[in-house]
């Protein structure tokens, strides 16, 4: 994969000469928890340990929930970090960290984050209904809570303090949500939701001036004609915030109908488009063959039409259980 897009590409939204982007070749990373990777650093997963050190990875992205880089409201800890970021950087190898703020089949009460903010009403429950599994329910960040975001955004503030220009990339987690309107206490909307995805995007990018801000997209709530979907893609083309997705399902309908198709169109216009391929990606079926996805079908597809550079690999992908080529 060595393809490079040509000169200036048209401006999605207005139809200027948009700078050009050079997709370059993929880099691929491992994908996987904070504690996931601890345990292979310590020893305890010495699978996944020679894994990190393999010639062909390129670096890591860990999920690092909010409570793992706050406890007290304002006392924030970054040892974790600091320590997954030497690891790394022994092995010449690159730290990318997902702050997490959302949460899937898991009680509210169980939610990763503060217990400040827990405390406050600043949870709101999900439903995830997704039709690849079965329906199960989960937690969020009330990031419409003005407040709530003011303290998420406080805390992105002083890991920008401490990592900004340390770190390979930054990144928020996918826009995909439902949540449970019947049980919820936080005054959620669909509006008020996507205006804070948006206030947070524009925050993450101003704090992280030299580490690569990145927002993950792939569906929005009440966004039937994707008027704010391709809001949010202008915003990530005039501001150079970068874009991902949390999934990698070449040709599927449903994902080609929303976040795809402003990836492929506005590829050209972003500075970096990044996407993993997480374990239920690695056991869908191919439209195409009716068979699991392979290796080359995801880093064709994304690279070539959604323009990634970077990929972020579960470590059960059935290549990174075989030497490297």
């Amino acid at each position: 994969m060595t393809a490079t897009v040509g000169a200036a590409a048209a401006d999605p939204a207005s139809g200027r000469a948009a700078a050009s982007v050079s997709h370059g070749k993929v880099t691929d990373n491992l994908y996987m928890s904070l504690g996931a990777f601890e345990d292979a650093t310590s020893g305890e997963d010495p699978k996944v340990k020679a894994m990190i050190d393999r010639t062909d990875i390129g670096g890591v992205q860990v999920v690092a929930p909010w409570k793992a880089l706050e406890g007290k409201k304002g006392e924030y800890k970054w040892s974790r970090l600091d320590n997954a970021l030497k690891y790394l950087q022994e092995r010449h190898k690159k730290l990318f960290v997902q702050v997490q703020d959302r949460f899937f089949d898991v009680a509210m009460k169980d939610a990763n984050v503060p217990q400040y903010v827990k405390d406050e009403g600043g949870v709101a429950p999900t439903v995830d209904e997704n039709p690849d599994n079965p329906t199960t329910h989960g937690a969020m960040v009330a990031q419409w809570n003005t407040q709530v975001r003011a303290d998420f955004q406080a805390m992105l503030k002083a890991m920008a303090q401490k990592f900004d220009g340390k770190l390979a990339g930054v990144n928020l987690p996918e826009t995909a949500v439902e949540v449970d309107t019947k049980n919820d206490r936080t005054k959620y909307t669909s509006k008020a939701y996507i205006d804070a995805e948006i206030d947070n995007m524009r925050h993450g990018k101003k704090v992280f001036a030299k580490t690569q801000f990145i927002q993950y997209i792939n569906f929005l709530p009440d966004d039937d004609d994707h008027k704010r979907m391709k809001e949010m893609f202008d915003l990530a083309r005039d501001k150079k915030i970068g874009i991902g997705g949390p999934d990698t399902l070449p040709d599927r309908k449903y994902q080609m109908e929303h976040s795809y198709k402003f990836l492929h169109e506005y590829k050209d216009a972003l500075p970096l488009v990044a996407m993993a391929v997480q374990e239920p990606d690695i056991n869908a079926k191919d439209p195409k063959t009716g068979k699991p996805y392979t290796r080359e079908r995801f880093t064709d597809f994304a690279h070539n039409y959604l323009g990634a550079r970077h990929m972020f690999w579960t470590t059960e992908a059935d290549w990174l259980q075989k030497p490297p080529a």
